[in-house]
C-alpha cells in the first residue's frame, strides 16, 4: 500500500512540474517567457495556434492536479486514521 502510495506522490511531482513548464511556456501579454530567450512576442515555437492548444491543455492539467490534490489528501488522511487507530489498538492489546 505505501509504495502505491509513494509512486501516486511522485506521479503528482511530475505533474505539478508539467503544469509549472506549460504555464511559463504559455505567451503572457507582455511578450511572456519566450521573449527572454530572444524571441519576439510574434514568432511561436510550436506553430501559430499554439495559444489555444496551451489553454486547453493547462486547462485539462489543472483539473488533473486538482483531482490529484483532493484524492491524495483523503487518501493521506486515511492513512494517518489507520496508523493511529492501529497504534491504539497495539497499546491496548499489550495493557
Amino acid at each position: 500500500m505505501s509504495t502505491i502510495y509513494f509512486i501516486a506522490i511522485s506521479l503528482f511531482v511530475l505533474l505539478c512540474m508539467l503544469l509549472c513548464m506549460v504555464i511559463l511556456a504559455q505567451e503572457s501579454k507582455s511578450s511572456g517567457l519566450g521573449a527572454s530567450f530572444g524571441g519576439d512576442s510574434s514568432s511561436s515555437v510550436f506553430g501559430t495556434s499554439t495559444a489555444q492548444i496551451l489553454q486547453k491543455f493547462t486547462a485539462w492539467l489543472l483539473a488533473a492536479f486538482l483531482v490529484s490534490c483532493v484524492l491524495l489528501s483523503v487518501w493521506t488522511s486515511s492513512l494517518g486514521r489507520n496508523d493511529r487507530a492501529s497504534a491504539a489498538y497495539m497499546i491496548e492489546s499489550q495493557q
